[in-house]
């Protein structure tokens, strides 16, 4: 329920902090008051449109709070935990609106999206009035009060459920039968592609391994000769080196005839053949290293023209080729086993399309029974609002070949407001007055299943008087055992029936004025409600007959 409404600079409201309790709460005060101002601030801190002519003359911004002590298991509660919004108490709806048009949006004090407060806010408020075109005149939302009102809350799951899974069988046919279809108008150029994709072998890698090849083989090409001319002379028929030995052994035995004279020669030159004979051996393998096959080069060069022209056939990079070559094997295979696969697909479509019939149609029976009841308790409210000739009427039409996931009913709220006149949407047909009363035996009939925790009702008793108030006020009254329900009113007899009653004045001069609100005790109740009797002038008549509105309602509650 509402606990709190705490209000800041909006329109004529400076500062304005109210509690509210469980049960009835009534609004009263003189025309121009700010009544409608205070429903205005509670509708934009339940996601309502902003507007910078909200704030308060000369302030930068407004503000409104409002506080609701919420069920741990309420749905206001899993939006919350869905948008990752803390919840560890109270929800708290805070909305800034600023003189230049700018709104802020807190959810327990995180900031959110104006959507996501709009959506809480409409599971924990409904607010009712002669224009209101958010609650119950919504068609699109008679569907779903039906449902609350029969209880077929596991059957609508269930119905959604066999939509759900009817609808992935058709959704997944239709795409198998799109991919054999393609495949079917394209195997020749598959099996031929498949075939030469097979046959190449591309592999990941290929193009870079096979460059880097290609690139050493020409290399080695280009300075073979070099180290081949190397070769020829280091170790051909002119090579010196033999010709250095044969001068070193002549040396070394003519060292040993004159000591110390040949030595440094003799060194020098068996130092000049140790690295002639290492020259020789770098030769040697480096020949080795720079031997290539022309052919190989010729071969590689082949595989890597192949698969660039390849992935230029295709349009994919060559490294996508081995991909490419699976993903038309398995559109291949998808072709040659398509037919069976596909009948599949069709007995399963087939399948869950007669199970969501079956639960669909299952519903829709259960649908028809719930409108006729809730005809009926509509209609028993009726007379004591003085809406006895009326009728109240849930037009259904239900459509087995338009399967939805709310089911197959179309289902839409109408009245026939006199005998003899043509029944049409409640919306349509039912003037201000009349609406406010439709919507009230609704929301009587409606107060345990599916309702709102929280009711608000705009001047619903607007143009009504005597028993008809009186009505009003007894069936917000019931409602408010069961939800906490707030009335802006001005009839008396609603006034009455309240477990707390809120004066809204106003007040200040003529260039400043402000909007208070007080609760007011048993003495202060049975003067407001002898002014909303009489008028300006409160005469003793009127204070006496106020008296005997409150002590008939205190004795109807005690009883």
């Amino acid at each position: 329920m509402l606990s709190q409404l705490s209000i800041r600079d909006i329109v004529l409201i400076e500062r304005l902090d109210i509690d509210f309790s469980s049960g009835l709460s009534v609004l009263t005060g003189e025309t121009g008051a700010g009544k409608s101002i205070l429903l205005d601030a509670l509708s934009l801190a339940l996601g309502a449109r902003g507007d910078a002519s909200l704030v308060r003359h000369g302030a930068t911004q407004g503000q409104v709070t409002a506080v609701f002590d919420v069920p741990v298991n309420h749905a206001a509660r899993a939006l919350l935990a869905e948008n990752a919004i803390d919840d560890d108490g109270d929800v708290i709806l805070r909305r800034v609106q600023t003189a230049d048009g700018r709104t802020r949006v807190f959810v327990n004090d995180q900031p959110a999206s104006v959507s996501l407060m709009r959506d809480v806010g409409r599971a924990l408020v409904e607010i009712h009035g002669q224009h209101d075109d958010r609650a119950l005149v919504d068609a699109a939302a008679h569907r779903d009060v039906l449902d609350a009102f029969g209880g077929h809350g596991s059957d609508v799951r269930a119905v959604a459920e066999a939509w759900r899974l009817w609808r992935n069988a058709e959704q997944e046919l239709s795409r198998h039968r799109a991919k054999v279809e393609a495949a079917a108008r394209e195997a020749d150029y598959l099996r031929a592609s498949v075939a030469e994709l097979s046959r190449l072998d591309p592999q990941p890698g290929d193009e870079t391994d096979l460059s880097e090849l290609r690139a050493t083989m020409m290399r080695a090409e280009k300075i073979a000769s070099d180290i081949h001319d190397a070769q020829e002379v280091l170790s051909g028929s002119n090579a010196p080196s033999p010709q250095l030995a044969s001068l070193l052994r002549r040396l070394q035995r003519k060292a040993a005839e004159v000591p110390g004279l040949l030595d440094d020669v003799v060194k020098s030159l068996d130092e000049a053949l140790l690295s002639l004979d290492a020259a020789q051996s770098g030769v040697e393998a480096a020949l080795r290293a720079t031997e290539y096959d022309p052919q190989k080069l010729e071969r590689t060069e082949e595989r890597l023209f192949a698969l660039r022209a390849a992935g230029r056939k295709h349009s994919v990079a060559v490294d996508d080729l081995a991909e490419l070559r699976d993903r038309m094997a398995a559109d291949l295979a998808d072709l040659d086993a398509g037919e069976e696969r596909l009948h599949g697909l069709e007995k399963q479509a087939v399948s869950t399309r007669d199970l969501y019939d079956t639960a669909a149609a299952q519903l829709s029976e259960m649908r028809k029974s719930s409108a006729l009841n809730l005809a009926r308790v509509v209609m028993a409210e009726l007379p004591a609002l003085k809406l006895e000739r009326a009728e109240f009427i849930v037009e259904m039409s239900s459509e087995p070949q338009n399967r939805l996931q709310e089911g197959i009913d179309q289902i839409e709220f109408w009245v026939r407001t006199n005998p003899g006149t043509r029944a049409g949407p409640m919306m349509k047909v039912a003037s201000g007055g009349e609406l406010s009363r439709f919507l009230l035996a609704l929301k009587v009939a409606l107060a345990d299943r599916g309702s709102a925790p929280t009711l608000v009702f705009d001047e619903i008793d607007t143009g009504v008087g005597g028993a008809v108030a009186d009505a009003i006020g007894q069936r917000l009254s019931r409602l408010s055992q069961r939800v906490q329900v707030l009335s802006v009113t001005h009839a008396p007899q609603v006034a009455a029936r309240a477990h707390t009653h809120y004066l809204i004045s106003k007040s200040g001069g003529a260039d400043r004025v402000s909007t208070g609100i007080a609760s007011m005790d048993r003495k202060a109740r049975q003067e407001e409600i002898a002014r909303m009797l009489a008028g300006a002038t409160i005469t003793e008549e009127a204070r006496a007959a106020a008296e005997r509105l409150l002590s008939e309602n205190t004795a109807a509650a005690a009883s």
